[in-house]
């Protein structure tokens, strides 16, 4: 399943927002510096589709705020 996340890093609170049935807005804390934002969006996803984490992977957007993952359900 591909799910579309736009992603607001520096955030002062964690917070995750499903706004369709495949598109979350993802507040995070961590700042876009050496992949640790992609890091933490990958934690978040597979801790909300409660799975492992070996089972997200990021397709697009590696460096832009709008992403595209791959869940392994």
């Amino acid at each position: 399943m591909l799910v579309k996340v736009r992603v607001f890093p520096g955030s002062k609170k964690e917070k995750i927002t499903k706004t369709t049935d495949n598109s979350f807005e993802i507040k995070i804390k961590e700042k876009p510096e050496r992949g640790e934002a992609n890091k933490k969006l990958i934690l978040v996803l597979s801790s909300y589709f409660k799975i492992p984490q070996s089972k997200v992977r990021l397709i697009k957007g590696f460096r832009q705020r709008n992403k595209i993952f791959k869940v392994d359900k």
